[in-house]
């Protein structure tokens, strides 16, 4: 009977308790700002992103620990060229880059955040192409941040990542990476897509889209021999948006991959009741043509949609 007495906090002692850690909370901040201290701030605060609501606000409007995050990420690139990232100095820079997500999915941090470029400052960080794993982990993190970004929906979000590099930069992860860092990279360009804006800058020009159509149409051809539902969703939601645009259209109705129009992907979706229904309305939309070309073959490509 004591022990469970004992187990039991009153309000008045969960109220103190919620003090305590809050006051540590301030005190791992403040230690942000001390490079001697901060490797363990930046520990304890990353683990505490998912509990303390208002964390991102106090980051963001605490004296000098916006530009100690920023330390952290500018102190790894000479770690880049060459490559000698450690995992150690993945873990530090990677907790660094937590607290970053923690700020751009904020709403009351998240527009501040883009006015004042930070997410420029993670771009090196996807310019990589080590497959080491302190290197992956440095990217996948860093696509967290830019996930975070389009998740919201936000109409400012989009106009700031259509003026950087983030399309190409997604495009050779999308094309590279491994099977995590694919799948959130496809996730953001879906997001750019389903933007009105997003998909108009796409489709804007030849370059632009034939590029997008060529590595989605690679991604296939890899899925088909090692499938990845999840992976998989993304790229067909990619597809049937671009499949909105008319003269995006008229091109994937010659270069859609077959495997999209066969039975490859019949047991991999045999669960995932959505993908099965984009893809249906995919071809739906794209009507009954069965000419296709090689995904993986440019001139092919190019010449379907030349018009863009």
């Amino acid at each position: 009977m004591n022990n469970n007495m004992s187990a039991q906090q009153s309000p008045a002692q969960t109220s103190m308790q919620a003090a305590v850690d809050r006051e540590k909370v301030y005190t791992w901040i403040l230690e942000l700002c001390n490079p001697e201290s901060r490797e363990n701030a930046l520990l304890e605060l990353s683990k505490k992103r998912e509990v303390v609501q208002d964390l991102a606000p106090m980051l963001w409007h605490s004296f000098g620990t916006i530009a100690a995050l920023l330390q952290e990420i500018t102190n790894i690139y000479v770690a880049m060229i060459p490559p000698t990232l450690t995992a150690h100095q993945s873990n530090r820079v990677c907790n660094a880059l937590a607290l970053m997500q923690c700020v751009a999915s904020h709403p009351e941090t998240r527009s501040a955040f883009l006015q004042a470029h930070v997410p420029l400052f993670l771009y090196p960080f996807l310019h990589t192409v080590s497959k080491t794993r302190p290197f992956e982990y440095l990217r996948l993190t860093s696509l967290g941040v830019i996930g975070a970004l389009v998740k919201t929906d936000e109409q400012e979000v989009i106009t700031f990542l259509l003026t950087t590099e983030i399309i190409p930069l997604c495009l050779r992860i999308m094309e590279n990476g491994s099977e995590l860092s694919k799948t959130v990279a496809t996730f953001i360009l879906q997001k750019i897509l389903l933007d009105d804006s997003g998909l108009c800058y796409i489709c804007q020009t030849y370059d632009r889209f034939s590029h997008v159509a060529m590595i989605l149409g690679k991604m296939v051809l890899s899925l088909a021999k090692e499938p990845s539902a999840r992976l998989l969703k993304h790229v067909v939601r990619c597809y049937l948006r671009l499949s909105d645009n008319p003269r995006a259209r008229e091109a994937l109705r010659q270069c859609l991959p077959d495997q999209l129009r066969d039975a490859t992907f019949t047991s991999c979706l045999q669960e995932d009741n959505s993908t099965k229904h984009w893809l249906a309305q995919l071809i739906k939309n794209l009507g009954s043509s069965t000419t296709t070309c090689k995904p993986s073959t440019t001139k092919h490509v190019q010449n379907q949609v030349k018009h863009l």
